[in-house]
């Protein structure tokens, strides 16, 4: 069974190599239209916020367990 911190990090993996995806595929050509261009964009920017606010929610953790110690 997975810990949380393991879940983490495969869940910020995944979230990472989509997002190098999007990148991949509208840097490629792979975007006929604008529709599919502002699509992509939207999708990158939600999977950008996801991997702050993880890193946000781990840092307050972090700062949480250091102070009550």
């Amino acid at each position: 069974m997975l810990t949380e911190e393991q879940v983490i990090e495969k869940l910020k993996k995944r979230i990472n190599a989509t997002l190098q995806q999007i990148g991949d595929s509208m840097i490629t050509g792979g975007v006929d239209n604008m529709e599919k261009y502002k699509y992509l964009l939207g999708q990158a920017q939600a999977y950008q916020i996801v991997i702050q606010e993880i890193s946000n929610l781990l840092k307050e953790d972090e700062k949480e367990q250091n102070d009550g110690n």
